[in-house]
């Protein structure tokens, strides 16, 4: 992963004690809430229902054992023991004290951290695959470039005040586990008819208020053009997004009112007039510091272990709740007897996202003992050790087990996506985390969840569409009809290689009715299923949604 070098560390330094005088201030008095707003939100502050929260950004979901350790001393020290991982790979803090967040700042640049752009109208945390550098489907390193993008737009003077928030995200491999097409632009690294690999660049995803599947503007970008190419689309955004109207200023709504040719035009025109400024372009990377920034991504040496396969495999023929971790937590690595762990952070009754300080900690440690002592986020709120030798796979889960991590739900229908919803948020409608819970605990049985097998739910308390309702198999939102909790159901969302909208069924369902229906929507799935590895996303594309809209509102 990438390190700080002095530099790095000046610019946060200067960030943390600019930010203590800030603070200083506004606690004095000598500054408004209105004139802190702005100098708080440039440091991942906001203020919610209950208390300041703080957001601190994980670039690309990396994260070492140390890091995650100081996460939990800040969890442990400044909020009321845990953290919550975010859509966008960040953690959340919920209960923030203003005078602490100096000394929180100061701890998180101690260990090579900081909240900026992890709010306001800037480019925001570029997000990535979280097995990038360790599955076996990917074409390179996609984090490499995510490194790349941060470097270049942190307080980029272009974009330090854009029309809205703006998101990227990269994937390397042929499974889509970013959600590229969901963003105001994604990249994709493939390989063209010569072998060069380069992207597919995708503009005006998103979901919110209006949801959007990106488009692609250009199929195949050389890879030493990439910065030229994002500055341009930048550009065109930053000259026609609207400032008017907070509902319309995304790109998605420039790209749709534009069209998607005339918005690849104008793209084109100004990356052309870029490329003129000098030998290719004058903003592209040059190779020496390309090469510069992938020397930090070569990742641990692994010894490939022929034998470890068979070692786990007898282990989990005597133990069924580890044959159950194995065949729904395990994923595949690209050095043979190696494998990828995902650390589910959704057990049935537990806030989908959060985990706690001692388990930070003791996670921290797993991950120096077994896994290269590196960690992954996820926008699905779960973590990821990338590099577990198979044959460690049985100490390692025993290990978690006793830590409160080793649910055996990765994928299946308790791994639920939720945003905290109206038990923090001051913009939510509804709540978000007991019905994520009240749904857990309809489907606990780990058996009836190996029958239902892949199906994911995704919760948002409000239209912003935190908990990214709109890709989900089944997606919940919650909505209020004069002052009662309400939730509107979509159906057929993936937020993968083959993204789509969910389409909206019908009237929302009252909180009593949510579980029963979407229990029904799940035994209709069942029963017309031409086989058990037909799955819920494709009997949906197969038959359409007239038989779970009856489902839904059967007893409605």
């Amino acid at each position: 992963m990438y390190q700080y070098d002095k530099i790095d560390r000046q610019v946060v330094q200067a960030r943390v004690d600019e930010f203590r005088d800030q603070v200083a201030r506004r606690i004095d008095g000598q500054l408004t809430e209105d004139q802190f707003k702005p100098l708080r939100l440039m440091n991942g502050l906001y203020l919610q229902l209950h208390a300041y929260m703080l957001r601190v950004a994980i670039p690309y979901g990396t994260l070492s054992s140390d890091q995650l350790r100081a996460l939990g001393r800040l969890a442990r020290e400044y909020d009321r023991g845990y953290g919550h991982v975010t859509t966008r790979q960040n953690m959340q803090f919920n209960w923030i004290r203003l005078a602490d967040m100096p000394d929180i700042l100061q701890l998180l640049a101690d260990h090579d951290m900081h909240g900026i752009q992890t709010s306001g109208n800037c480019i925001r945390n570029t997000t990535c695959d979280p097995f990038a550098g360790a599955t076996s489907d990917e074409i390179e390193d996609p984090r490499v470039w995510c490194e790349i993008i941060r470097q270049w737009s942190t307080f980029h003077p272009e974009f330090s005040f854009l029309p809205r928030k703006f998101k990227i995200a990269v994937s390397a491999a042929s499974s889509d586990r970013a959600a590229v097409q969901v963003h105001d632009i994604g990249l994709y690294l493939h390989r063209n008819e010569a072998g060069e690999s380069g992207f597919r660049v995708l503009a005006g995803g998103g979901l919110g208020r209006t949801p959007y599947i990106g488009s692609v503007i250009r199929d195949f970008l050389p890879k030493e053009q990439l910065l030229g190419y994002l500055e341009a689309i930048l550009r065109v955004y930053n000259l026609h997004g609207r400032r008017d109207n907070i509902y319309k200023a995304r790109i998605k709504i420039l790209v749709n009112a534009l069209g998607e040719d005339e918005f690849r035009r104008q793209v084109e025109e100004e990356w052309t007039a870029l490329l003129a400024e000098g030998p290719g372009g004058s903003v592209d990377l040059p190779e020496a510091e390309r090469a510069r920034i992938a020397a930090f991504f070569t990742g641990p040496s692994l010894v490939p272990d022929p034998d470890g396969q068979a070692h786990l495999d007898a282990a989990s023929a005597e133990d069924g709740v580890l044959k159950r971790f194995v065949r729904n937590n395990l994923s595949a690595h690209k050095v043979e007897g190696y494998g990828i762990v995902t650390v589910s952070l959704k057990p049935v009754g537990s806030p989908p996202g959060d985990i706690t300080s001692a388990q930070m900690s003791a996670l921290a440690d797993l991950a120096d003992e077994y896994g290269c002592g590196e960690i992954r986020t996820t926008h699905e709120q779960n973590l990821v050790l990338p590099y577990i030798r198979l044959r460690d796979v049985p100490s390692l889960h025993g290990a978690l087990v006793d830590i409160g991590l080793g649910t055996a739900n990765a994928g299946q229908i308790t791994d639920i996506i939720a945003c905290p919803g109206l038990d923090y948020c001051n913009l939510a409608n509804t709540r978000s985390i007991p019905l994520a819970n009240r749904i857990q605990e309809r489907f606990a049985d780990p058996e009836r969840g190996e029958i239902i097998g892949g199906l994911k739910i995704k919760i948002s308390g409000c239209i912003n569409a935190c908990g990214h309702h709109h890709v989900g198999h089944i997606g919940i939102l919650g909505v209020d009809k004069k002052g009662e909790e309400f939730y509107q159901v979509t159906l057929g969302g993936t937020a993968d290689e083959q993204a789509a909208i969910g389409s909206i069924v019908g009237k929302g369902l009252s909180a009593d009715e949510v579980v029963d229906a979407v229990d029904r929507v799940v035994e209709t799935y069942l029963s017309i299923r031409s086989a058990a590895e037909e799955s819920f996303i494709d009997v949906y594309r197969r038959v359409g949604d007239t038989p779970f809209k009856e489902a839904l509102y059967a007893e409605a």
